[in-house]
């Protein structure tokens, strides 16, 4: 008997995340692990988040199916912090989509807009996540190097320009980029926004990490740009700025039309947001936003703790993960990933998948769930692992 397989998860692989998560759990060794593998947090809370959820549980919204696409208050909420960030006033109860997290959210997008065959523009490198959702939709990824220069990252806007074709519906972009931390300022936006008029391009636009920028970098929104209001959709998420992992709170923002056809997406795919985060997901989004400041300011000294170690580390320019560019010490990613988890007791994900010859070249180190204290024995890990 021959079982069959969709033709749309040839390419999906996994993240590697989760094999390096499993072999870290089970290492022992001189140190305890630095678990550097993924997006976990040790950053508190936003004040809000658990009193509104504790005290919503018991209440009849907390077990609900309806509505379908989140409640008002919640859809107020975002379109409040979204207005504060892009200029538009989004319409709470027909242009914003509540999800069960980003990453649904961008699912949702995709399957939306993108046919089998249509070409998807991503950087290289690129979270795993988005990569696999285009595929998962049909899509083709098409992929737009970010190059080194100076020792940040930045888009090959040439490359951009050229990775255009007949067959492209739809660029698919995230700034601060996972997993690189690359940011795209305002040079790189105007000509997003003026090949997508060019080309009649949709821009789906992950801004799930959008404020956490280092160095004082000011939020750039492509929605601002000439043209985009009517042909991005907005993704946005409590996971990661707000560090509301657990709550599973996302959600898509854009025009009517295109709301409407994602809001099907999402219902077909999911039913229904994730019931007991709503009150304390509207808390927070109505509350006072300078935790978020505050834990920006926590992971940019965490950043430059492990980008003064001589190796040639990315700096990143925001976000909550950098990248060690292992080929260019003529070593292999996956080999020095289970050198660094045996001998050092580091836990970190080489980027195989996360893009193509770029990414291919790095190993990811994120840095939000551990403190600056466990941070400073890196460098006696690295060199007793082969790297210093």
């Amino acid at each position: 008997m021959t079982i069959k397989t969709a033709q749309r998860m040839v390419g999906v692989v996994g993240f590697g995340i989760d094999r390096v998560a499993r072999e870290a759990d089970d290492s022992a060794g001189r140190w305890p692990v630095l678990r550097l593998e993924n997006l976990d947090t040790d950053l508190p809370l936003p004040p809000e988040a658990v009193p509104a959820t504790a005290a919503a549980l018991a209440t009849p919204k907390a077990n609900s199916w309806l509505p379908f696409t989140g409640d008002d208050d919640l859809r107020a909420g975002v379109s409040g912090l979204l207005a504060r960030r892009c200029g538009h006033v989004y319409d709470p109860a027909t242009e914003i989509v509540i999800t069960s997290g980003g990453t649904e959210a961008a699912l949702d997008c995709l399957l939306a807009t993108v046919d089998p065959g249509d070409e998807v523009i991503l950087t290289d490198p690129t979270y795993a996540g988005l990569v696999n959702r285009v595929r998962l939709a049909g899509g083709v990824p098409h992929f737009v190097p970010y190059r080194v220069v100076n020792g940040e990252w930045r888009l090959d806007r040439d490359a951009l320009a050229a990775a255009v074709s007949p067959h492209t519906t739809v660029m698919l972009l995230m700034s601060p980029s996972m997993p690189s931390g690359a940011v795209l300022d305002a040079s790189d936006w105007r000509e997003v926004a003026r090949l997508c008029r060019e080309h009649d391009l949709l821009l789906i636009y992950d801004g799930a990490m959008e404020m956490v920028l280092f160095d004082q970098r000011p939020l750039l929104h492509p929605v601002r740009e000439l043209g985009m209001t009517e042909r991005t959709l907005v993704i946005g998420s409590l996971s990661k700025e707000f560090r509301m992992i657990g709550w599973r709170v996302g959600w898509a923002a854009g025009p009517r039309a295109l709301i409407e056809a994602v809001g099907w997406a999402h219902v077909y795919n999911t039913t229904t947001p994730v019931g007991i985060a709503r009150a304390g997901a509207t808390a927070v989004l109505r509350g006072d936003h300078a935790h978020v400041a505050e834990c920006v300011a926590e992971l940019q000294r965490r950043r430059d703790l492990i980008c003064a170690i001589d190796l040639p580390f990315i700096r990143p320019a925001g976000g909550w993960s950098l990248l060690l560019d292992v080929t260019a010490l003529g070593r292999d990613p996956v080999e020095i990933s289970r050198a660094l988890l045996r001998d050092g007791a580091i836990a970190a994900t080489p980027m195989t998948g996360w893009g193509a010859d770029v990414a291919a070249r790095h190993v990811r180190f994120v840095y939000s769930a551990e403190p600056l204290q466990r941070l400073r024995t890196l460098p006696e890990r690295l060199a007793a692992a082969g790297l210093r």
